[in-house]
């Protein structure tokens, strides 16, 4: 196991290299860098202008050397200009002599900074990241065990009334999208006017002393402005829900397919050919393999939860990382771009090599080769 886990980092590195390079390689195309040279300076900048501009900061050099100027492998760029002043990648003119380093990357801790916000962006990405973690916690905690336990019992017997009730419920939630189910729980559970909250109301049980729901005149808040610092059930379950069901039933119908098989199998049969107790079959002897198919698909969520969530991010107003994504792709945001990039690789290659490693936990039978 721990050659196997070595020799699956060693790829990793590999492959989230390759990955950063195409990324950076993409992002460093002439085109977006005059573009972010007109942002910067002025829109009316002349071709000699922005190559001047260019050039002084070290944009025109060859796609490597920049490259391990970002990595921080190859030493800065230094710039030095007609008028005396000196400034570089590392430093400004105004650092003194001393205090200027020479290598100023990555792999030092130096993601750059932001055009855009203006500020470190480390900072800024460590900060959103905490936000959607934060948020795919609850999503992970309300979805994952609600699939399970409704895949599982769908699978339990095929073709019941129960599994057909629901698989169709399982299709709706992944057949509807996140920016159809939000809207429409806002509606009717975020609304003053229509819904719910009305009704609440009327009856007493919402907007007025000693009332059993909500924390104002809404049962739940159509905005997650608020949770991004002081997140309560009330302001933060929206979101969570629009994400979750979403999510689930994608889950629920792998885990019902998953027990459906496992199901049928001899060892199965032999077990209710022994008198063992049906709770016990699917608890004790199916329920641990059936479980490997959807800890893939569990897996794969975490990816999709981090850049994924823009929609429902946007929808209320929830400023996390999907929203630094949009962000940095809308206005060219280079090096805060590069760094949303590099952390959205790491968590897919992370989960992938978690996937693996829980396949032979579950299943004894699969060996690593």
């Amino acid at each position: 196991m721990g050659l196997f886990i070595l020799r699956r980092l060693g790829v990793m590195l590999l492959t989230a290299l390759c990955l950063t390079f195409i990324v950076f390689w993409l992002t460093n195309l002439y085109p977006n860098l005059e573009k972010l040279a007109k942002t910067q300076g002025n829109f009316r900048m002349s071709d000699e202008a922005v190559a001047s501009f260019l050039e002084d900061r070290g944009y025109l050099q060859p796609t490597w050397d920049k490259f391990g100027e970002w990595l921080g492998v190859r030493p800065g760029y230094v710039t030095e200009r007609e008028d005396g002043e000196t400034f570089g990648r590392c430093f400004s003119s105004s650092t003194p002599e001393e205090e200027r380093r020479t290598f100023c990357g990555v792999l030092q801790g130096d993601w750059g900074f932001s055009t855009v916000f203006k500020d470190n962006v480390g900072s800024l990405v460590a900060e959103r990241l905490g936000k959607t973690g934060f948020l795919m916690m609850w999503v992970l905690i309300l979805m994952v065990p609600s699939a399970l336990i409704v895949g599982v019992l769908a699978g339990m017997r095929e073709g019941s009334k129960l599994d057909r009730s629901l698989s169709t419920f399982s299709i709706a939630t992944t057949a509807t999208p996140e920016y159809v189910s939000g809207v429409i729980f806002i509606a009717l559970l975020a609304s003053s006017n229509y819904g719910l909250s009305p009704l609440l109301t009327q009856w007493g049980l919402l907007g007025s002393e000693g009332a059993l729901f909500g924390e104002g005149r809404t049962l739940f808040l159509g905005s997650a402005t608020k949770a991004m610092d002081d997140a309560t059930f009330w302001n933060f379950f929206l979101p969570v829900l629009t994400i979750s069901l979403y999510g689930m039933g994608y889950i629920a119908r792998m885990t019902r397919a998953s027990m459906t098989e496992v199901m049928t199998a001899q060892y199965i049969r032999t077990a209710r050919l022994k008198g063992v107790k049906f709770s016990d079959i699917v608890l004790k002897h199916a329920l641990r393999n059936a479980l490997i198919a959807p800890f893939t698909v569990i897996m794969l969520q975490i990816p999709w939860l981090l850049n994924g969530v823009v929609i429902v991010e946007t929808l209320f107003n929830y400023k996390g990382f999907g929203w630094l994504l949009v962000q940095a792709a809308g206005n060219n945001d280079i090096e805060l771009l590069l760094a949303v990039s590099v952390v959205s690789v790491a968590v897919v290659l992370l989960t992938q090599l978690i996937s693996d490693i829980g396949y032979v936990y579950l299943n004894p039978r699969i060996r690593i080769s």
